[in-house]
């Protein structure tokens, strides 16, 4: 045989042996060294490079179990590396009171994560960075949409639910029946009628699907959120083309729900109707039209503020 057809073999190994040594090399240098202030850190269980201390959450214990034994040995204020993020455990109230009140500007920001990226572009309440964004946008779920006021407003809705709610399971008495099941379509019910003004029953099913696909997707730990620099692992483990599409789906949706509200508004304004803001999506077409806040109110962050209040209810799915 020919040395020749051995090339492109010997070439193939060689492009795979420098691609697995330039990987390594770059995993390496990701791995914090001592003097890149580890040592300022709270104290931690030993770690391995590279992965760090994920191989101790691993196991047949919860999450949470094996945490609270990790945080016997080392302390109430613990630090771990999951892959290349550094984390610290608060497990003691005293110290969650230093966290939330005392230093609470130091750790106001959220991590950047894959699906905050994706689905709300950073914009929603939960995950925005510390800024006059997430300022404003406090200030307006506090002002308008969380007020005693306006959660006084949704006391007939919620009565009307829990009425049919005690009814269903009179009528189930003598047969079993899941009550998770029926306290999960109780709150989202009450949460579309406060956010929407109404149940959207053509988009409820698909609606339900996408977000338990968000939540199931930001469960657990990620490898993508664990090693965010490796970019093509959110391409090998399909879960940016995932959120992509999820991202599709709800906005597809809020589009649908906001251009209706923004219809049945302009034809009370023509027919001389005294304008009453009955639901979330009014309060907040309503700030955006008069540009109450320091920013424009984007559509999307619109959408992102939605999303959030629909979040609770489908957690019992």
């Amino acid at each position: 045989m020919d040395s020749s057809s051995h090339l492109p073999l010997l070439f193939s190994f060689l492009l795979v042996t420098i691609s697995i040594i330039f990987l390594l090399l770059k995993l390496w240098m990701a791995v914090p060294k001592q003097h890149e202030g580890v040592a300022l850190l709270p104290p931690g269980p030993r770690k391995l490079p590279i992965i760090g201390n994920l191989h101790q959450l691993s196991g047949s214990k919860l999450p949470h179990h094996r945490l609270l034994e990790l945080a016997n040995a080392h302390g109430p204020l613990m630090h771990l590396q999951l892959g290349e993020l550094q984390t610290i455990i608060v497990s003691s109230a005293e110290m969650a009171k230093q966290v939330f009140k005392t230093h609470d500007l130091t750790f106001s920001s959220r991590p950047s994560l894959l699906l905050v990226d994706i689905i709300s572009r950073n914009r929603n309440l939960g995950f925005a960075p510390y800024g006059e964004y997430w300022r404003q946008i406090r200030k307006l779920c506090v002002l308008e949409l969380l007020s005693a006021k306006r959660v006084h407003s949704f006391r007939p809705i919620r009565e009307q639910e829990v009425s049919c709610l005690v009814a269903d399971i009179c009528c189930k008495q003598d047969s079993a029946f899941n009550i998770s099941r029926m306290i999960f379509s109780l709150t989202y019910r009450i949460t579309s009628r406060a956010a929407f003004g109404k149940l959207y029953k053509q988009q409820d099913s698909s609606f339900i699907q996408m977000t338990t696909e968000m939540i199931k997707a930001s469960s657990g730990f990620g490898v993508a959120d664990l090693f965010p620099s490796f970019k093509f692992l959110q391409l090998i483990t399909g879960i940016r083309s995932r959120l992509q599409r999820l991202k599709r789906e709800s906005d597809q949706i809020f589009h649908i729900i906001i251009d209706e509200h923004i219809a049945a508004a302009a034809a009370k304004a023509e027919e001389g109707e005294k304008e009453e803001v009955d639901d979330l999506v009014d309060v907040l077409l309503k700030v955006q039209q008069n540009g109450d806040l320091g920013f424009t109110l984007t559509t999307e962050s619109i959408t992102a503020v939605l999303l959030v209040t629909r979040y609770p209810a489908l957690h019992f799915s």
